[in-house]
C-alpha cells in the first residue's frame, strides 16, 4: 500500500489514522482495533489482509486502492451520510470508543446487518429484483467504475450471473474488455474464471482472444487460488502456472512413518465424497488456513506489552448462517487439528483435487452424503502418529 494513500486515509469504521489492515471485499482500510472485530465476523462478511505483512497480488492491491480512493466506504454508510434518512443521526464509532461493545456493535451493524446500505424500493418478487441488479452488473463491468459494481454487488447482484440473452457472465464481459480490476472484484465475490459461456468459452479464453494476456494469466491464478494457497501454507511455494504446473503436492520429509488406520480411513472417506462435498470441504480448509495465517500475522504485529485477550483471538471459524449446522460444526473442528494432523489433511486435499481435475474419479460409495466430510474431519482429528509439520520435501 502506497504511503501517499495511507497518509491521506483514516479507518473506515472509527476514523483512527493508524491503518494496517484492509477488508478486501468491502474496499476499506481499517485499524487494528476494528480489524479484531472484522476477523470475528468471518470471511463471508469481511476478508481482511494486512497491508505489509501479507503478500498481495499487484492487481488485487490496486483494486482495493481504487475502491478506497473512490469512497467505497460510503456504500456501507449510505444512510448515515444521507440527511433525509432516519439513520442520519446515528453516530458511527470514534477513536475513543471501546472495541467491545461500542465499535463491535457498529461494525456488526454496518457489515453484517448492512443496516446503513441504501435499500431499493420493495419488490413483490425478490428474484426479479436480483436479476435486474445482475443485469446491470453485467453491463457495468465493461467500464472502469468499480464503485458502481461494488454497490450493485452489495445490493444483491450475482457475480456469477449467466445472462440468458448474452450467453455469458459478468466476468466474461470484464475479461473481453480488459477490465482487470473489475475481474478482481468479481472474483472476490465468487466469480468463476473457469465458467463456460454458451459456446463453452471461459473468461480466460475471452481475455486471451482479446489480447489481454496478463489478465488471462491472473485469471488462471485466481482459478487455482484455493490449491495455491494450501500449497503455499505448507511449503512456501506456488505452482508455475505459466509453464503448465498447476499443482504442488508437498510431502512429509520422513515418509518412513506410516499413517494410522484412522488417517487412512479418513483419506478414503475424502476420496469418496462427491465433487460438491469435496469442494465444500476444500473451501472450509482454505478458510481455516486463512484463519491460522491471519492469527499469526495478528500476533506478530501486536504490541506484546499488551496482554492478548479473548477479544483479539479468533479460536475457530465463525459461524456462517448460510451453511448447515453440520457443516459449521465440522468447520469449527478444524481448529482442533494439531500441526501435522492439519498438514496431512491439506496434503490429501491437494492430492485429491489434482486427481479429480485430471479425471478418473473414484466411484462414489454409500458414504457420499452430507455427513461424509464431517466424518473425514472427525477421523483426522484423532491423534495419529506422523512426522512434524516443519520438515518437508517437494
Amino acid at each position: 500500500m502506497s504511503k501517499r494513500l495511507r497518509s491521506n486515509e483514516i479507518c473506515a469504521d472509527c476514523s483512527v489514522s493508524d491503518l494496517r489492515w484492509a477488508s478486501i471485499n468491502r474496499g476499506v482500510l481499517i485499524c487494528d482495533d476494528c480489524c479484531s472485530v472484522h476477523r470475528s465476523l468471518g470471511r463471508h462478511i469481511s476478508q481482511v489482509r494486512h497491508l505489509t505483512h501479507t503478500p498481495w497480488p499487484p492487481t488485487l492491491l490496486l483494486m482495493v486502492q481504487t475502491l478506497v480512493s473512490n469512497g467505497a466506504n460510503s456504500i456501507w454508510e449510505h444512510s448515515l451520510l444521507d440527511p433525509t434518512s432516519a439513520m442520519s443521526g446515528k453516530r458511527k464509532a470514534n477513536p475513543q470508543d471501546k472495541v467491545h461493545s461500542n465499535k463491535s456493535e457498529f461494525i456488526r451493524a454496518k457489515y453484517q446487518m448492512l443496516a446503513f446500505v441504501h435499500r431499493l424500493p420493495c419488490r413483490e418478487d425478490d428474484s426479479i429484483a436480483a436479476k435486474d441488479l445482475s443485469t446491470q452488473l453485467h453491463s457495468s463491468v465493461r467500464t472502469g467504475n468499480l464503485e458502481t459494481c461494488l454497490r450493485l454487488l452489495s445490493s444483491g447482484a450475482q457475480a456469477n450471473f449467466f445472462h440468458p440473452e448474452k450467453g455469458n457472465t459478468p466476468l466474461h464481459v470484464a475479461s473481453k474488455a480488459g477490465q482487470t480490476l473489475q475481474a478482481e472484484l468479481l472474483a472476490v465475490y465468487g466469480a468463476d474464471p473457469g465458467s463456460p459461456d454458451a459456446n463453452g468459452k471461459t473468461p480466460i479464453d475471452y481475455a486471451r482472444q482479446a489480447g489481454h494476456h496478463e489478465l488471462a494469466e491472473r485469471l488462471i491464478e485466481i482459478q487455482y487460488e484455493l490449491t495455491d494457497r494450501l500449497a503455499f501454507y505448507l511449503c512456501g511455494r506456488k505452482p508455475d502456472h505459466k509453464n503448465g504446473q498447476n499443482f504442488i503436492i508437498p510431502q512429509m520429509a520422513d515418509s518412513s512413518l506410516d499413517l494410522s488406520e484412522l488417517a487412512k480411513a479418513a483419506k478414503r472417506k475424502l476420496q469418496s465424497l462427491s465433487n460438491h462435498l469435496f469442494e465444500e470441504l476444500a473451501m472450509d480448509v482454505y478458510d481455516e488456513v486463512d484463519r491460522r495465517e491471519t492469527d499469526a500475522v495478528w500476533l506478530t504485529t501486536q504490541n506484546h506489552s499488551t496482554l492478548v485477550t479473548e477479544t483479539t483471538v479468533i479460536p475457530f471459524l465463525p459461524v456462517n448462517p448460510e451453511y448447515s449446522s453440520t457443516r459449521n460444526q465440522g468447520r469449527q473442528k478444524l481448529a482442533r487439528f494439531n500441526a501435522h494432523e492439519f498438514a496431512t489433511l491439506v496434503i490429501d486435499i491437494l492430492s485429491d483435487a489434482k486427481r479429480r481435475q485430471l479425471g478418473n474419479p473414484i466411484t462414489n460409495t454409500k458414504d457420499e452424503n452430507v455427513h461424509a466430510w464431517r466424518s473425514t474431519c472427525e477421523a483426522f482429528s484423532e491423534k495419529c502418529p506422523g512426522p512434524t509439520h516443519e520438515a518437508w520435501k517437494w
